[in-house]
């Protein structure tokens, strides 16, 4: 199905007059991407779809939910998880409180992810985990900590990864059991974090195109990976800006791989391989 810059102007307009959320600032090829998946999913013409989004608001919602991507993992990204462990969390160390705020979280294994290492540092307690979506549904899940096991099963070894291996010291090895952090049912396919970790985090439903820091508090670590690729210049730029004014100075901003900051925000932060530090 082949969508034209006419139609995502068509989508994007119905959209944001039906249910004020805005994707006029995406970028236009991941939008004309995933509003092709959607039709097809919904086996719907563009007429059809607009038409439902201007009569019932609670399928806008859907559709919002279907356009926003969600993929996560646990560890995603190893080499960016040491960085943290060794570099990035010991100089928070001496702080009283920890603020971090997932930005973008989805499922939640991100978050996940963080307080396993900051436990394993003994620093969880002291933290405050904010987690946040576009997507209420995608919370929920991040709320439960229940994923499927077999789906999960390639990103144990980013675990292994992090938290049993030392980069910088091969012969230096943890050996972690799973079961510390979460149970593993492999006959009901299910892996579960453990209540301690479940408990902790505070999730917000956030939208990082209209909405403010809403938890009205700076922060030591703010992480967004792999979502301002979906969106234009100039709104990459706004939200950059938002994490700088949520960020203390010295405070590190995490990106996704294939990240970075260009424009006018870039002067705020320095670069030190793949982590951002507020100016």
């Amino acid at each position: 199905m082949t969508i034209e810059d006419i139609d995502i102007q068509y989508f994007v307009t119905a959209l944001k007059n039906s249910s004020g959320y805005d994707f006029s600032e995406y970028s236009e090829k991941s939008l004309k991407r995933r509003l092709a998946k959607v039709l097809m999913d919904n086996k719907m013409e563009l007429n059809q779809l607009v038409t439902e989004i201007k009569k019932n608001v609670s399928f806008a919602e859907k559709v919002v939910k279907e356009i926003t991507v969600n993929t996560t993992e646990l560890f995603r990204d190893p080499f960016i998880w040491q960085m943290l462990r060794y570099k990035v969390l010991p100089t928070l160390q001496d702080n009283k409180i920890i603020n971090i705020w997932h930005a973008g979280c989805s499922t939640g294994q991100e978050v996940y992810s963080m307080m396993i290492l900051l436990n394993e540092l003994g620093m969880l307690e002291k933290a405050r985990i904010f987690g946040t979506d576009i997507n209420s549904d995608v919370l929920d899940i991040a709320r439960k900590g229940i994923y499927k096991y077999r789906f999960n099963i390639g990103y144990l070894d980013n675990f292994d990864k992090v938290i049993k291996e030392n980069p910088y010291n091969y012969e230096k090895f943890n050996d972690i059991p799973y079961s510390k952090y979460f149970e593993i049912d492999k006959v009901k396919d299910f892996m579960r974090m453990h209540p301690f970790l479940t408990e902790k985090p505070t999730y917000k439903k956030h939208d990082l195109v209209r909405d403010e820091n809403i938890f009205f508090n700076k922060f030591d670590i703010i992480l967004c990976r792999n979502v301002i690729i979906y969106f234009n210049y100039n709104l990459q730029n706004r939200v950059f800006n938002l994490f700088s004014n949520s960020l203390y100075q010295g405070g590190f901003l995490l990106l996704g791989m294939h990240e970075t900051i260009l424009g006018p925000m870039s002067a705020s932060f320095d670069k030190k391989e793949n982590i951002y530090i507020k100016k």
